[in-house]
């Protein structure tokens, strides 16, 4: 029997979500899985700091150290790049399967393929691209992993957020019929947010302090669940609330039907979905929550059934958690397990 070799990446930007992303491997302990080079204009010794110790997520589960230039992780040696473009690494030298691009500064594909010109064999983005032209494919797994064919080199895992709504608004709309949908997030803050008044952004709501107040922002949702979900294209509204907490964050979602359903139909039809096919994605609890009960939670999404009602026969409003860095980097993962099948099929 042939012994499969562990498919080999490389992070290109170690933030949150990189970090995340390492963490969440090392979680899972799947042998099938190997981060070998890291791309971050960070010193060294800071890279090896903030992966140890996490004020979200605590401290690293396994050994750290820095040696040769290289970070090793639980005896693993991941060589360590401090490039600030994409042709300063040398992809291909590296001996790199796949690049999740973590740094989210890419959006257009005449700046994505710059890693394929550098070496990369694939890529899978941590953030949407500016438009579906710009990816071989935009996947929420769960809802369109199974549309990969394995030949794509460009790949994006959407957003947190996309990747919270999407199941639940393909579920809602096969069972249900959506006829029309208002998303309002409150999203943790984030990096583009400055921690006191500041010139930090071009939207003069993001100059303000993140830890001091409510925040409305721009976002993008709408067109990511139309990407995803065509068939809704015109019928999605959606708005965003910064909140000042460092992680967790929730979806109200007011949905109008074209078919009524009561409390106990809605319930029903999301704890079998929770138990069933989105077992590992969707989950529902009818317990007395806040946000924290969720840090560190590996689902899509978790509908709280404390706060989930039926509003009118035709009208549903669904409370919806998530955590928004560890939920999406899990998701991340299991997009690439599905692309290494297709690959080695």
């Amino acid at each position: 029997m042939r012994v499969r070799s562990p498919l080999r990446l490389a992070i290109n930007g170690y933030g949150r979500i990189g970090r995340c992303f390492l963490r969440a491997l090392q979680e899972r302990g799947d042998a099938a899985f190997v981060v070998t080079a890291i791309n971050e204009p960070a010193d060294l010794a800071s890279i090896a700091y903030l992966t140890r110790f996490d004020s979200t997520h605590g401290r690293f589960a396994g050994s750290v150290e820095t040696r040769d230039d290289a970070l090793w992780i639980d005896g693993q040696r991941i060589a360590v790049c401090h490039a600030t473009t994409p042709e300063a690494v040398d992809w291909a030298g590296l001996g790199v399967d796949l690049v999740v691009e973590c740094s989210g500064r890419y959006g257009e594909r005449r700046e994505i393929e710059r890693f394929l010109r550098a070496g990369a064999p694939r890529l899978l983005l941590s953030h949407p691209a500016n438009s579906a032209a710009d990816v071989d494919a935009t996947i929420v797994f769960g809802v369109n992993h199974r549309e990969l064919s394995g030949q794509e080199k460009i790949v994006s895992a959407a957003s947190c957020t996309t990747n919270a709504v999407v199941p639940l608004l393909a579920l809602m709309d096969r069972e249900l019929g959506v006829e029309r949908a208002l998303l309002t997030t409150l999203h943790s803050v984030m990096n583009d947010q400055p921690l006191i008044d500041g010139y930090h952004h071009a939207d003069l709501r993001r100059t303000r302090s993140a830890m001091q107040s409510i925040i409305p922002v721009a976002t993008g949702l709408a067109r990511g669940v139309e990407r995803l979900l065509p068939r809704l294209a015109g019928r999605v509204t959606a708005k965003a609330i910064r909140v000042p907490t460092t992680n967790v964050s929730a979806i109200d979602m007011v949905l109008a039907l074209r078919q009524p359903a009561d409390a106990e139909t809605l319930k029903a039809l999301l704890v079998h979905a929770a138990q069933d096919a989105w077992r590992n994605l969707i989950a529902w609890s009818d317990e007395i929550h806040a946000s924290i009960d969720f840090n560190h939670d590996p689902h899509s999404a978790i509908v709280d059934g404390g706060v989930t009602r039926c509003v009118a026969p035709g009208c549903a409003n669904l409370f919806v958690w998530f955590d928004n860095e560890w939920g999406f980097v899990n998701r991340m993962l299991d997009v690439i397990e599905y692309w290494h099948t297709l690959r080695d099929a």
